[in-house]
């Protein structure tokens, strides 16, 4: 599966950024990179529609300046354009996210190393850090999990380190199904089940925690399967949307008769943690 990277580049920049990425991440975009102009963006190809960009762009070109171009990215080993810039990330001084070629660092309670191909949640989002620092809240040892989305796998890598047993973790991407595993045997993780799909998987399954980063009209879809897959008295943790997005999402948890918990947010990025009672 191929995809599309948008360069952006937007005046003013930290207002305009911020606009627009929240209007792609509408349109099922699901990464953002900043970049000295504006931003960098990643979509899936068969989602991409440079019609639906321009029409997008063009309700904010009388506030902002917008250039983009586009380009296609075929599936291919991301190590040699990552190794120049992929830095160790320390969430909260007990997680430590690597790459193979970084040094272990002691003091961290948590060691994750990820191969950083094109596969999203390679720990720098502010989404996958709000997911890690929550789930450091719980006490997951002995207890099933769901890594929705998995991406790379770090979010089941964590729970599998602080004693989750038996973890599910699902992506509907080529390319995040073959990471995770890759990430997996890194790790030396062993109890981590993988699935290529979507939520229908979910059928007849049930889990103490769910963890699902992805983009908002993905979860407003999939959340009443995550209720009915969610234990008594389990946790939800959702990220992937802004918080404009919050009450939407907090809307739709009260429909389902999830109670509202806990919330985070870094950068306009939010976390909702939900339990069932």
């Amino acid at each position: 599966m191929n995809y599309v990277e948008l360069t952006v580049a937007v005046e003013p920049k930290e207002q305009g950024s911020d606009i627009l990425i929240a209007q792609l991440s509408e349109l099922g975009f699901e990464s953002f990179v900043e970049t000295e102009a504006g931003f960098t963006a990643y979509v899936q190809e068969e989602d991409f529609s440079e019609e639906e960009i321009k029409f997008t762009f063009g309700d904010f070109e009388a506030i902002f300046k917008i250039e983009f171009t586009s380009k296609i990215i075929p599936q291919q080993n991301w190590n040699k354009e990552w190794e120049s810039s992929f830095q160790p990330i320390d969430v909260e001084g007990k997680c430590y996210i690597r790459a193979p070629f970084h040094e272990k660092k002691i003091g961290f309670s948590y060691d994750v190393i990820i191969e950083p191909k094109m596969s999203f949640g390679t720990g720098h989002h502010d989404t996958t850090q709000l997911m890690i620092r929550q789930l450091m809240l719980l006490n997951v040892k002995n207890t099933s999990l769901l890594d929705m989305g998995c991406g790379t796998g770090v979010l089941a890598i964590v729970a599998s380190l602080m004693g989750a047993h038996p973890i599910t973790a699902i992506d509907i991407d080529d390319w995040s199904y073959e990471n995770t595993l890759e990430n997996l045997a890194k790790n030396n993780i062993n109890n981590v089940l993988v699935h290529k799909g979507n939520a229908q998987i979910l059928e007849g399954k049930l889990f103490h925690t769910i963890l699902a980063n992805i983009n908002k009209n993905v979860l407003l879809t999939d959340m009443t399967v995550y209720c009915h897959s969610l234990e008594k008295g389990g946790n939800l943790i959702l990220s992937g949307f802004f918080v404009t997005d919050g009450n939407e999402i907090i809307k739709k948890a009260e429909i389902l008769g999830l109670k509202f918990k806990d919330e985070k947010v870094s950068d306009q990025w939010m976390m909702l943690h939900f339990t069932k009672e």
